[in-house]
C-alpha cells in the first residue's frame, strides 16, 4: 500500500524543488540577463536588473558570423550521434542478449575511458588528424565525437535492452526474422523510449564540447563553442559580449531540451521501476 503524502509534505518537496532548480538555472539566467547589458554596465559588478539593450547582440553578429559555427555545430550534433547509434545498437543488442563472461568487463572498460582527462590524450590525437589531413574538418571532429561519447551511449542502450524479453526476439527468429530484421523491426522499435533519450543526450553532450573544438578547428569547422571562445582575446573578456555569444550558443540546445523533456525524463528512468 502507498504512504499517504500530506499536502505539508507536498508544499515543502514543491519549494525545495523549485529553490533547487532556480539555483541550478540561475547562471543561464545571468548569462542572459548580462547580454542585455551594455558592456560597462556588465562589468560594474553584480545586478539583476537588464537595460534591455541589444547592441552585444549586434556586435557579436557583426563581428563573427553565427550561421556557419551553428551550423557546424549542428553538423557535429547530429552526425556523431548517428553514427554513434549505428555503432552502438548491434553492440548493445549482443550485449544485452547474448552475453559472455567478459561482457560486463567490456563495459566497464569502455567506461573507464571516459574516466580518462582529455588532455592526456590531446598530443596523440592531434598528430593523428595533422598527419592524416582531418585538422579543422567537419568529418574528423564527427568521428572523434562519436568515438569520446560512444561508452555512454553503448551503456545507455545496454541497460534499455535489457528491459525487453528475450522471448519477444525468439518469438521473430522462429517466424524466420534474419539477425539485422530482428534489430531493426523488432528491437528498435520497442526501445524507441531509450533511443531517442540516448540521442537526445548524446547531442547535448556533442554540442557542448568545446575541448577538443577549441584545440582540433580553426575556421572551417568551428561551432558554436568555439565561436564563443572567440570572445575571449588579450585586451580582456569583454563580458556583455561573451553572455551575448554564449546565449546564441546555448539558446538552440536549450529550446530542444525544453520541448524534450518528457522524452529526456523518460528514456532515462526506463526501466528503474519496477
Amino acid at each position: 500500500m502507498a504512504r499517504a503524502v500530506t499536502t505539508q509534505t507536498k508544499t515543502v518537496n514543491t519549494v525545495v524543488a523549485w529553490i533547487i532548480a532556480l539555483l541550478i538555472f540561475f547562471p543561464i539566467l545571468y548569462t542572459i540577463i548580462t547580454s542585455l547589458k551594455t558592456e560597462p554596465e556588465a562589468i560594474a559588478g553584480f545586478s539583476l536588473i537588464p537595460s534591455f539593450t541589444f547592441e552585444s547582440y549586434q556586435a557579436v553578429q557583426s563581428q563573427n558570423d553565427y550561421f556557419k559555427p551553428f551550423m557546424n555545430s549542428v553538423i557535429l550534433a547530429v552526425g556523431s550521434t548517428i553514427l554513434a547509434l549505428i555503432v552502438a545498437i548491434p553492440a548493445a543488442w549482443a550485449m544485452a542478449f547474448n552475453p559472455t563472461k567478459r561482457t560486463k568487463d567490456i563495459l566497464m572498460w569502455m567506461l573507464s575511458t571516459k574516466m580518462m582527462p582529455a588532455v592526456a590524450v590531446l598530443v596523440p590525437i592531434y598528430l593523428i588528424f595533422l598527419n592524416t589531413g582531418l585538422m579543422d574538418t567537419r568529418f574528423g571532429l564527427t568521428v572523434l565525437l562519436m568515438l569520446i561519447n560512444l561508452p555512454i551511449v553503448v551503456w545507455m542502450l545496454y541497460t534499455y535492452f535489457r528491459e525487453i524479453p528475450g522471448e519477444i526476439l525468439e518469438a521473430a527468429r522462429m517466424d524466420g526474422a534474419t539477425l539485422w530484421g530482428e534489430i531493426w523491426y523488432v528491437l528498435t522499435p520497442m526501445a524507441v523510449p531509450g533511443i531517442a533519450s540516448t540521442l537526445l543526450l548524446n547531442i547535448i553532450l556533442a554540442w557542448n564540447e568545446s575541448f577538443w573544438t577549441i584545440q582540433l578547428t580553426t575556421t572551417n569547422a568551428a561551432p558554436l563553442t568555439a565561436f564563443i571562445a572567440s570572445f575571449s582575446s588579450p585586451q580582456g573578456l569583454f563580458w556583455a559580449k561573451l553572455s551575448a555569444a554564449s546565449t546564441l550558443a546555448i539558446a538552440p540546445i536549450l529550446i530542444m531540451g525544453w520541448f524534450s523533456q518528457k522524452q529526456l525524463v523518460r528514456g532515462l528512468t526506463f526501466g528503474a521501476v519496477k
